[in-house]
């Protein structure tokens, strides 16, 4: 939906949700990838599956390939966690990585009530494992400190983006 499109990624409770409502409510353009293009599905096939499990959330490749080739707007960011992001990942302008130190990642999941993802232990499990190995995020996105206050993690995110816009002849 943009004319530049920018995704904006990280582990479970790093701030991506708050990112896209801040930037929304700023007046952008902001996709939540995880409402509004995810559902559970094999991530090589797409197919969807029954299993409600992180490795098969993922986001319908046509969707965002059509929201992508649409230049409604100057800049669209999306936000969220995709298990096949590197099914349409090329499609976007660039990347941003939200990162958390881990004291800053156990307090938030501990606020996690326990019907969202992160609230319940083997969930939990699996984020910290996610933090500390890093494979389930792009490597190619620039990390964001996701612990300063939404309003300075979302001024970053707009002034990198900002710098990366073509300027006109």
């Amino acid at each position: 939906m943009g004319i530049r499109n920018y995704l904006i990624e990280g582990v479970s409770c790093t701030g991506k949700t708050t990112v896209c409502k801040e930037l929304q409510r700023r007046g952008y353009h902001a996709i939540n990838g995880d409402r509004e293009l995810a559902y559970q599905g094999d991530s090589e096939t797409g197919e969807p599956t029954d299993g409600g499990t992180h490795e098969h959330h993922i986001w319908h490749v046509d969707k965002v390939k059509a929201l992508v080739a649409n230049y409604d707007e100057a800049v669209t960011f999306f936000c969220g966690g995709s298990r096949n992001f590197s099914k349409f990942i090329d499609l976007f302008d660039g990347v941003f990585v939200l990162e958390v130190d881990l004291n800053t990642l156990n307090r938030r999941l501990d606020q996690r009530p326990e019907n969202e993802w992160g609230g319940k232990k083997t969930e939990r499990e699996l984020i910290l494992q996610l933090h500390q190995t890093k494979e389930d995020i792009p490597k190619n996105g620039m990390v964001i400190d996701a612990t300063a206050p939404i309003e300075h993690v979302v001024d970053e995110i707009v002034r990198h983006s900002a710098e990366n816009m073509i300027q006109p002849d």
